[in-house]
């Protein structure tokens, strides 16, 4: 293998996984599933929450690690709120390359949003596809 292949297998994200081998920043820990800042943040206070258990696509989770996924989000909510108090949020997961998704281990984004952040919020997360984040209603 050549230097410049090894280097590159040394910054996949998947080989090993970074949420199974390496948590790091949790915030909060539970059987099922934790949270953590965002390595990347999108805005202060951008916060992951990744189920224990390695399934890259959300449709895969148990309805239980779903649960424990959902109160996650509520309990950072609270957190985010009281540290960082933002106007709004975006939650969103990528699902496969085509959505965007680089680390092929469940992801939920939080993403707190602040007014003025962008020019035009309107269509929060139709933005991903550019065209179709302005609409008339």
């Amino acid at each position: 293998m050549s230097t410049e292949a090894i280097q590159e297998k040394k910054r996949d994200p998947n080989d090993p996984c970074l949420f199974c081998k390496d948590p790091r920043g949790v915030s909060i820990q539970h059987e099922l599933a934790y949270s953590a800042r965002d390595s990347y943040p999108a805005s202060p206070g951008h916060t992951v929450v990744i189920p224990r258990r390695h399934v890259s696509s959300f449709f895969d989770l148990t309805p239980e690690e779903v649960a424990a996924c959902m109160g996650l989000i509520k309990e950072e909510k609270i957190r985010i709120d009281e540290e960082f108090n933002p106007d709004g949020y975006n939650v969103g997961v990528n699902v496969g390359p085509a959505a965007g998704q680089s680390i092929f281990h469940v992801h939920i984004h939080i993403i707190p949003r602040y007014k003025g952040d962008v020019e035009n919020p309107q269509g929060g997360i139709r933005h991903v596809i550019p065209k179709k984040a302005y609409y008339t209603r």
